[in-house]
């Protein structure tokens, strides 16, 4: 790191020394050090409860977008990325949807099991990584990053911005360039990492939650859940058709073998073979109410009386 690249530094927290661990954690016991963690840990949620209203905002407007047929797109470099990387590859056997919430990672899909650090000062490669996406102004891009200033991302988000795109910035520090250049900025101040810089941690950590609350509440509101079952889940193995089976009777109430059977006539979708049991529909009519009701199962269901 040369002096230019350590004065981008200065004035982030997350980059501080911690005087809770500091260097003296070397010189503690396991059972302190984990104990030292889990208590850093608490205070995790406290800082994600401070940018509610602001992740709120932006949830509420990609989803108006999404429901267009826009995509969810989360960009970033080292551990932001990959958080951005998992967070969309466990939306589709979730919620059923494909291409919908798509992680980039800096430095393509090597560089989630092989560091590419040095891709992540690179603004053009950000921008290239969005254009070969196609973005346009139903999409939503999410830029995370723990600095709120890495290159790679800002690139990333400019571009979105300039192809019309709803344009979210995802952050632990506030003041961060990626909040001024999105249209909603998500600023979650964790403070320093027990381990001095490893925003891995607590900054990771918020992360996580920020993606969760985001990718899960826009699928809500898109109808991909009734209750809190989800009901678009892929029954892909025994363990996840055994699910879809209490899926179906716990929003129906009938038995296992009622439920198996509804299943089996729906191909393993467990919102049509709940919509055709507490409807009378066929799965071929079932499948067109839910069309015509853009998926919202419960829509169908008061329809239906």
């Amino acid at each position: 790191m040369n002096a230019d690249d350590a004065s981008t530094l200065d004035g982030l927290t997350t980059e501080a020394s911690n005087p809770t661990g500091g260097p003296g954690i070397d010189q503690l016991s396991v059972a302190d050090l984990v104990a030292l963690m889990n208590a850093r840990d608490a205070t995790i949620a406290d800082a994600v409860r401070s940018a509610l209203p602001a992740i709120a905002a932006a949830v509420t407007a990609a989803t108006e977008r999404m429901r267009e047929g826009g995509r969810l797109i989360y960009v970033g470099a080292g551990t932001s990325g990959r958080l951005g990387v998992l967070d969309a590859s466990e939306v589709p056997p979730t919620f059923g949807v494909e291409d919908v919430v798509v992680g980039v990672m800096a430095g393509g899909p090597a560089a989630l099991l092989d560091a590419a650090e040095g891709v992540e000062d690179d603004s053009e490669a950000g921008a290239a990584d969005l254009a070969a996406l196609g973005i346009g102004p139903l999409d939503t891009v999410v830029g995370i990053a723990s600095s709120g200033r890495t290159p790679y991302v800002l690139g990333a988000v400019e571009h979105a911005a300039a192809a019309g795109a709803l344009t979210v910035g995802l952050s632990c520090n506030l003041g961060s360039p990626l909040a001024r250049v999105a249209s909603h900025g998500i600023e979650v101040p964790v403070g320093a990492e027990i381990v001095s810089g490893s925003t891995r941690l607590g900054a990771g950590t918020a992360t996580k939650m920020v993606l969760n609350m985001f990718s899960t509440a826009t699928m809500v509101q898109l109808g991909r859940t009734y209750g809190s079952l989800m009901v678009d889940m892929r029954a892909s193995n025994a363990k996840l058709r055994h699910r879809a089976v209490r899926i179906v009777t716990e929003a129906t109430g009938v038995d296992a073998a009622a439920a198996t059977a509804a299943l089996d006539a729906a191909g393993w979708h467990a919102k049509l073979a709940i919509a055709t049991l507490l409807t009378g529909l066929s799965p071929a009519e079932a499948s067109l109410a839910l069309d015509r009701a853009g998926g919202r199962l419960r829509t169908v269901l008061e329809e239906r009386g």
